[in-house]
């Protein structure tokens, strides 16, 4: 319990500007609804009618114009671009941090194993995770009961799940990546959570890309997907359960045999 209270002592200034960031993005996002839906049928025209544009993040499927719409799309993105980043960096960070700045070897002095190192540490990555999005949520409640439109709970929900479990299954995955590097890994990080986030354009710019979706979260976390179906695509959800697993288990066996050095 002492070095989750550490962790989390050490990361709260990250974790404050990213969630404040995400929310502040998304309150903006939601005030400007009432003047864009003035303005419905010619906006959600021009969208729908840009091809491949329109394709790749969702346009041609859902009605831009309408609070559902607008939020799974551009509110979306926000949350499932930002949350992807931060929970990258929380993931890489956790056990390559330690030694990036000289701290690994005074951290295993303690009488922990390294078993209980690398659980500890997921556990910080996790809260961070759940304090993020259950912020963010509420921020995006009380912002569209402010701009004067009833909550759509259930589609509302549906989102912020699938985007909360995109950022744990990214943070498991960055968190098996960490064990294997020495001196810190954002870049790396960074890098794989914005891939993640471009194999999926792909894949809905063309029928024959659809697999792809099962290897990026953001397959299960499509705003259209989800808004479409009313749930979260189950298989895709399995498939990213399964990356995150694997992502522990590395963690998990690379850490506890790696020369700290």
């Amino acid at each position: 319990m002492t070095l989750i209270l550490h962790e989390l002592r050490r990361a709260w200034k990250t974790l404050t500007v990213w969630t404040c960031a995400i929310g502040a993005f998304i309150v903006i996002c939601l005030f400007m609804y009432p003047e864009m839906k003035s303005q419905t049928e010619s906006i959600s025209a021009l969208f729908s009618s840009m091809g491949a544009f329109s394709a790749a993040f969702g346009l041609d499927t859902l009605d831009f114009g309408t609070l559902k719409g607008f939020y799974g799309i551009e509110c979306g993105n926000i949350l499932g671009i930002g949350g992807a980043l931060f929970a990258a960096l929380a993931g890489v960070n956790a056990l390559a941090g330690e030694e990036k700045e000289g701290t690994a070897e005074f951290l295993l002095t303690h009488p922990l194993s390294r078993a209980e190192v690398v659980t500890c540490k997921l556990a910080a990555v996790m809260i961070q995770i759940v304090c993020l999005n259950t912020v963010v949520y509420l921020m995006a409640a009380g912002s569209i009961a402010a701009v004067g439109e009833a909550i759509p709970w259930k589609e509302l929900s549906l989102l912020h799940l699938a985007f909360f479990l995109l950022q744990i299954e990214i943070a498991c995955v960055c968190l098996g990546i960490s064990a294997f590097l020495w001196r810190g890994g954002v870049g790396i990080g960074l890098g794989l959570a914005i891939a993640l986030y471009f194999v999926n354009i792909v894949a809905n710019l063309s029928g024959s890309a659809e697999a792809l979706k099962y290897i990026t979260p953001f397959g299960y976390a499509d705003g259209a997907d989800i808004l479409g179906r009313g749930a979260i695509h189950g298989t895709r959800l399995l498939a990213g359960a399964g990356f995150a697993v694997c992502g522990v288990g590395a963690a998990y066996a690379k850490y506890c045999t790696k020369d700290i050095g």
